[in-house]
């Protein structure tokens, strides 16, 4: 996915963020049933990308086709997908599906209350995604028979789970959708996708936090306290020591860098005296 589709897809996900803190993984089954109908259409794919209608035109027609069959927000975020610009039919539908995979993720995140629980979450999610692809990769019998075109997707759903037999609600829904939907690609293959998803998610919950050297207890948790309250959450702190700042520190959380380094202070004047 490129250019405009790229664009709209980065829209959508900043949009969501807003809604992520209460994101139910009924709401993720809502996006993959909206997902399920716009793939078994092509002409509906057309309409719902074709640049000669208005955004306006587009998101009605979706109001039409769901509207009072799914919930507001389901019908709110596959609205502001339609609105917006795709570069091909099918990018749209890719788009859905990355959505409702992010819907996922995040209820698994909401399940968990305080501390680091939301990153254990997160990593338990990701292990019994891990664990099915390794299971699948593991047995050639079990591969054609997910990807046995006369079975019926209930049919490969229900031998996949029994594949991982302890999985959580949301590991279960994911494997599911990539086994009974997987839209061209191998079950594994897309399953590798929402793992990029979670990892993606666990960033959020990591600082790597660069200091000139080792910092006291105390002063650990002043920094520990300091950016939990700054990003909202009890961040898990990964400290390192890196010399060649200098002076100060410089935080990554996720794709966000703080940096306080003496270093980039001095570069920045740098910039300026050249300027």
């Amino acid at each position: 996915m490129a250019g405009a589709s790229s664009e709209s897809l980065a829209k959508a996900l900043a949009g969501l963020e807003t809604k992520l803190p209460a994101a139910s993984l009924s709401l993720a089954e809502e996006l993959f049933g909206i997902l399920g109908t716009v793939d078994d259409s092509a002409a509906l794919r057309r309409a719902l990308t074709d640049p000669a209608r208005s955004g306006e035109e587009k998101a009605g027609l979706v109001t039409t086709l769901f509207g009072g069959k799914v919930s507001a927000e389901a019908l709110e975020i596959t609205r502001g997908l339609a609105e917006s610009r795709w570069g091909s039919a099918r990018d749209i539908s890719d788009a859905l599906e990355t959505v409702a995979a992010a819907v996922v993720v995040a209820s698994e995140e909401n399940r968990t209350a305080g501390g680091t629980a939301g990153l254990e979450a997160l990593e338990r999610l990701e292990n019994e995604l891990f664990a099915f692809n390794r299971a699948v990769q593991s047995s050639h019998d079990l591969q054609r028979a997910l990807s046995e075109p006369q079975a019926s997707p209930a049919a490969k759903t229900a031998l996949a789970l029994r594949m991982v037999p302890g999985a959580g609600d949301a590991a279960r829904l994911l494997i599911s959708q990539a086994v009974s939907h997987p839209r061209g690609l191998k079950p594994v293959k897309l399953v590798e996708r929402f793992v990029e998803l979670v990892a993606s998610s666990q960033k959020r919950w990591i600082a790597e936090v660069a200091v000139t050297r080792p910092l006291t207890a105390a002063q650990a948790d002043r920094l520990q306290a300091g950016l939990n309250a700054l990003y909202g959450r009890e961040l898990k702190v990964n400290m390192n020591v890196d010399p060649s700042l200098i002076g100060g520190v410089r935080v990554r959380v996720g794709d966000e860098v703080v940096d306080a380094s003496v270093i980039t202070r001095l570069g920045e004047l740098r910039r300026q005296l050249a300027g």
